[in-house]
């Protein structure tokens, strides 16, 4: 969970110890699981990124892609950009945006990438992110995502309510989140003509990544 918000700026330098504190490195599993699924894409939309971990491993793993990366903390672009050499600084457009306004342009990119991302939004947010980023990609992209989850029942869900409740509550206090629960992405990204191709799940379905594509009836 990394609010998109820039008082999260004050969360920049320690985010990396809270995660790992909490999760091990069951998040960063999550984040590069499927990674290899963006190997025939060549310009990468990745938002909200954080700290750059991900852009790090993204861009030396193929060094053919190009990314756009978008993200409204200063502080954790800047780590993001001292992560890479100036080789790889000369491979991605780092962008200070809010993604709700920013300008995403028409049919630009092979793929998007959102890791613990949309969660810091409302339903409704993501409702309209999904119909904004959507246009921003070519037919036949690939959407990354990945993000915390409830299991459909039993004491799995029961420890990710218990998990997810401490989060949200963390993150409204450390931060200017607003969002009070998860939204329902996967359901929203599958309303709006994706499907499913590939899917992981970690801590007992509390953490999960999947990749998207949309299906052939919207090309």
């Amino acid at each position: 969970m990394k609010p998109d918000r820039r008082s999260f700026d004050r969360l920049s330098g320690v985010y990396r110890v809270l995660e790992w504190l909490a999760f091990g490195a069951d998040l960063e599993r999550t984040r590069f699981g499927l990674l290899d699924s963006l190997r025939e894409c060549r310009r990468v939309l990745v938002l909200g990124e954080g700290d750059g971990r991900f852009l790090a491993r993204l861009v030396r793993r193929f060094p053919e892609i190009s990314v756009d990366c978008l993200d409204s903390s200063a502080g954790m672009l800047a780590r993001a950009r001292a992560r890479l050499t100036l080789e790889e600084q000369a491979r991605v457009n780092f962008r200070l945006h809010d993604v709700r306004t920013a300008e995403l342009g028409t049919g630009n990119f092979d793929a998007v990438v959102t890791l613990f991302f949309l969660d810091c939004f409302t339903e409704a947010e993501v409702t309209t992110l999904v119909a904004r980023i959507t246009t921003a990609l070519r037919p036949d992209a690939r959407w990354l995502w990945a993000d915390f989850a409830l299991p459909a029942r039993g004491w799995r869900r029961w420890r990710a309510q218990v998990w997810v409740g401490g989060l949200y509550g963390f993150f409204r206090w450390q931060t200017e989140l607003t969002a009070r629960r998860l939204p329902p992405t996967e359901a929203l990204l599958r309303a709006a003509g994706f499907a499913v191709c590939a899917e992981r799940s970690l801590q007992a379905g509390l953490l999960r990544s999947a990749v998207f594509t949309r299906l052939a009836s919207d090309h």
